[in-house]
């Protein structure tokens, strides 16, 4: 008989959690498309079996964490592409489903459902920069309703990832604020500022007073500036902190291309481990091979 898998929070008690690394690249080595604007979500609906699969590659690699191919997934992204709302909620549903599957019930891996930035929909780069012009009252009305089914499929926690601004992170706190699931609240950075320019010190601080976050941290930002933000958020919040950067690769939004060298190294994984983070793992461009060295450094 299997186990009963824990509450994340508590095994972030015991010790660090490995995450997973980026799905679109593990798509993408497959031989899909994803020049779709709705990126590796469009495979949620015409190729579920591969979302599964690089879900149980990433498991057997030694992931504790799936994060969900909701990233790019909205409402308003799906109806773009003739999916009707009742459709886009199945498919916002089989994103937890497909990475609950793949685990195999074992009781130490959880499902993260990703919670995306507005940005994102856009399919623009707009999530690298923030800043969209919409008010709190906006933005928690996009957030709302697709953080509501998410929930709804019972994943062990929302991953709010990317969030370039704190404004943009106060109305998703605000959305999620009532669902009976925890978060995890981790920012997109550079130069210890958020993509708005905002003080990564005042992003953190959003979540230190907030019982639902029980993680905060930074993902999709160079290798080479994890350690400090890791630092700062662990001072600020006083919380476990989640750090998954992309591979170090610069993004060219125009050119829909990655640029420049892969800095991504597990060997950063001790500094990380240092300066407070306990849920660890890659973003963009890290792949299944990264998370299994990863998860030797670790374990």
């Amino acid at each position: 008989m299997t186990s009963p898998r824990i509450p994340l929070a508590a095994a972030l008690a015991e010790g660090p959690v490995v995450l997973d690394g980026g799905m679109s690249n593990e798509l993408a080595a497959d031989g899909h498309d994803l020049s779709d604007a709705l990126w590796s979500a469009r495979l949620l609906r015409d190729a579920p079996d591969a979302v599964a699969a690089v879900h149980r590659r990433y498991y057997a690699a030694g992931a504790q964490v799936a994060i969900t191919a909701s990233y790019q997934a909205s409402f308003e992204g799906f109806a773009r592409v003739g999916v009707d709302r009742a459709e886009a909620e199945e498919l916002l549903r089989r994103s937890v489903t497909l990475a609950r599957e793949a685990s195999g019930s074992a009781p130490e891996r959880w499902v993260a459902a990703s919670v995306g930035p507005y940005g994102a929909v856009l399919a623009d780069g707009s999530e690298y920069v923030g800043r969209y012009g919409l008010t709190h009252a906006q933005l928690r009305a996009f957030h709302a309703p697709r953080a509501e089914v998410l929930a709804s499929a019972a994943p062990d926690v929302l991953a709010v990832e990317t969030i370039p601004d704190v404004d943009e992170a106060a109305a998703v706190l605000d959305a999620v604020a009532g669902l009976d699931v925890p978060v995890w609240l981790s920012y997109s950075a550079a130069e210890g500022r958020t993509r708005a320019g905002q003080p990564l010190a005042e992003a953190f601080a959003l979540a230190r007073d907030n019982a639902q976050v029980i993680a905060v941290g930074v993902n999709c930002l160079a290798p080479e500036e994890a350690a400090d933000a890791v630092a700062l958020a662990a001072e600020t919040t006083g919380k476990p902190v989640v750090v998954y950067p992309n591979s170090g690769e610069g993004w060219d939004a125009t050119a829909r291309a990655w640029t420049g060298p892969a800095t991504f190294s597990p060997d950063r994984v001790s500094t990380w481990l240092a300066s407070g983070a306990l849920l660890l793992g890659g973003c963009c461009r890290v792949g299944a091979d990264q998370i299994a060295a990863l998860a030797k450094e670790l374990h």
